[in-house]
């Protein structure tokens, strides 16, 4: 006989919690971004048609505008789940009287954390791979960018009182948390065989250690070399 508590058993993860109508919508857009990034990453962004990669997953295409509004959204779905996460966090951190850059690197931080699912890492690899060479996800991915920057700031001014005027300091720190994220995936995307989620975090801890000193970096000419 069990003498654990209904207290001590442990607690159900998020997927658990789900419905079956949620759990089956969730594995079809996990199989619609992984067919598609493979798809993408052999055949070229360009080189795949919506239809392909719809009988590839045996879904129509009323499924596929369901999930993802373009190609671009289902190719950069792994780095978007991340800001949306990120989004989320921010509306419920405790700042504690810490500097805003500290509290955006941390909310970053645990989005990260919530990165859980199977095969993450890879799906980013890829996904900033084709991002690379392919125009239309460059520019899909700064239009992103900046509309989720705006959204981070009007919640901030919404539930997080500044010292001082915000405006121009509060877009100012979440662009360097942004450039601080942006300098990091390309060192993590350099590292080898198959870096990790833990290994992306360990890279945006640095690059945001490193921000106060790029702000304070004298710069002078250097001597002409001798001849």
């Amino acid at each position: 006989m069990s003498t654990s508590s209904p207290s001590s058993a442990p607690s159900a993860s998020p997927a658990d919690r789900l419905t079956l109508r949620e759990r089956k919508k969730l594995r079809t857009r996990r199989e619609l971004i992984d067919t598609a990034l493979d798809l993408f990453t052999e055949k070229g962004f360009e080189g795949t048609t919506l239809d392909e990669l719809c009988a590839e997953v045996e879904v129509s295409k009323r499924t596929f505008f369901r999930n993802f509004g373009s190609k671009e959204d289902v190719a950069m779905a792994p780095t978007q789940d991340l800001w949306a996460a990120f989004i989320e966090e921010l509306k419920s951190c405790d700042p504690r009287g810490r500097p805003l850059i500290e509290v955006l690197r941390d909310v970053l931080l645990a989005a990260l954390d919530q990165m859980t699912a199977e095969g993450w890492a890879r799906r980013v690899l890829l996904s900033r791979h084709l991002t690379e060479r392919t125009p239309s996800m460059d520019a899909h991915g700064l239009h992103f960018c900046d509309r989720t920057t705006r959204a981070a700031a009007e919640i901030v001014r919404r539930r997080i009182m500044l010292s001082g005027a915000p405006d121009l300091r509060l877009r100012l720190a979440l662009d360097m948390m942004v450039a601080a994220f942006h300098s990091a995936m390309d060192e993590w995307s350099c590292l080898p065989g198959n870096p990790s989620r833990e290994a992306l975090a360990a890279c945006f801890r640095r690059a945001c250690e490193a921000i106060p000193g790029s702000i304070t970096m004298t710069a002078d000419l250097r001597e002409p070399a001798a001849n």
